[in-house]
């Protein structure tokens, strides 16, 4: 549980990056250069200086969503002021950034010895490790795992927390889901549509920047070749799979958590672990054709209401004085009227056709 559960937490934060842009309607789809940058760029200062404990973690978490805010930010304005796609220019700066972090960690970055197999950045000292959870079993009773649960866990709760009441319950949020549903109109009503786009993607990036930590603050402690990738595009799938819902984006990196967590046992029993990765992608497959189905339906739905409620436009004739709604009052002196248009009534009592109003 300790394996999958340190697994899911910086899956959620990738998710939760992908879905306040999906929420404005954009695709980040640099989530992983994002996140590998950040990580290599914040296990660096935090190797080195030398601060207290909590202000040690603090800086090493600054300095990751700086950067990962400042590599999506690159991506808003190339979209703002020059229309380029999102997804083409967030795909494009992914290998910028992969080329400059394995540069980074090769040359000026590097904190391994020549010659070493795996080259790392120095170590951060212990005053910046985020705590780790595992005295939390020992409270309750129960026996302590081979294995140290990530501590980072309680950041990734409160990052959605807050996403969820910023996305939900504030005129920003209003706003940021307004203007992904149609630009047009949020800006006839005052949103600065181009300003939100990029204050978006500044959150999504600061969100992205904090993939890599749990497993840099929790149990390496550096940055090296066999830092753990691929998380921001299994972020999209989690997304996806959660629809843009923290609580369900949680489920979600729960899910492909444990996934990961089962392709060990199932190499055990001779079954290959790229398994695991096509159960993955048919369950992000079915999630988004069961979305298109709902939507299309609910749209029908919708069509198919507005047409049976449809009201008349005129008066038929069948009721006092042939209005519909909104027209004049019937003549109380009249009676039953036998005109069909807008404005004709019965004028006498022997059903004789009276003028028009």
């Amino acid at each position: 549980m300790v394996v999958i559960l340190n697994r899911a937490v910086p899956l959620f934060l990738a998710g939760l990056a992908v879905s306040v842009a999906f929420r404005m309607g954009l695709s980040n789809s640099g989530v992983e250069g994002q996140y590998r940058l950040a990580t290599i760029l914040s296990a660096a200062a935090g190797a080195a200086v030398a601060l207290p404990a909590p202000l040690h973690v603090l800086l090493i978490i600054v300095v990751a969503m700086l950067v990962g805010a400042f590599w999506a930010g690159i991506v808003a304005v190339l979209k703002v002021t020059r229309g380029v796609s999102e997804v083409i220019s967030s795909i494009m700066l992914n290998f910028i950034a992969l080329g400059l972090a394995s540069f980074l960690l090769t040359g000026p970055l590097r904190g391994s010895e020549p010659g070493a197999s795996i080259i790392t950045t120095a170590d951060i000292p212990e005053s910046g490790w985020f705590p780790g959870l595992n005295g939390v079993f020992g409270a309750l009773g129960l026996a302590e795992p081979r294995s140290e649960l990530y501590g980072f866990l309680l950041v990734a709760a409160v990052a959605g927390i807050v996403i969820a009441v910023l996305v939900k319950r504030t005129r920003f949020g209003f706003d940021l889901r307004a203007t992904g549903m149609s630009p047009s109109a949020a800006t006839a009503s005052g949103v600065d549509a181009r300003g939100m786009v990029i204050k978006t993607m500044l959150i999504s990036g600061a969100v992205a920047g904090l993939i890599g930590l749990p497993d840099l603050l929790g149990s390496s402690h550096h940055y090296g070749t066999e830092f753990t990738t691929g998380l921001g595009f299994l972020g999209i799938a989690v997304a996806l799979l959660g629809r843009n819902s923290p609580v369900g984006i949680a489920l979600g990196a729960l899910l492909f958590g444990f996934l990961d967590r089962a392709a060990i046992p199932l190499q055990f029993e001779g079954i290959p672990a790229s398994v695991v990765t096509i159960i993955q992608g048919t369950i992000v497959l079915a999630v988004v054709v069961a979305n298109e189905i709902a939507r299309r339906i609910t749209r029908r739905q919708a069509e198919r209401g507005g047409v049976q409620s449809a009201p008349p436009t005129s008066g038929d004739g069948s009721t006092d004085g042939g209005q519909g709604p909104g027209g004049p009052p019937p003549d109380p002196g009249a009676a039953v009227g036998t005109g069909t248009g807008p404005g004709v009534r019965s004028g006498a009592a022997d059903g004789t056709r009276g003028g028009q109003q």
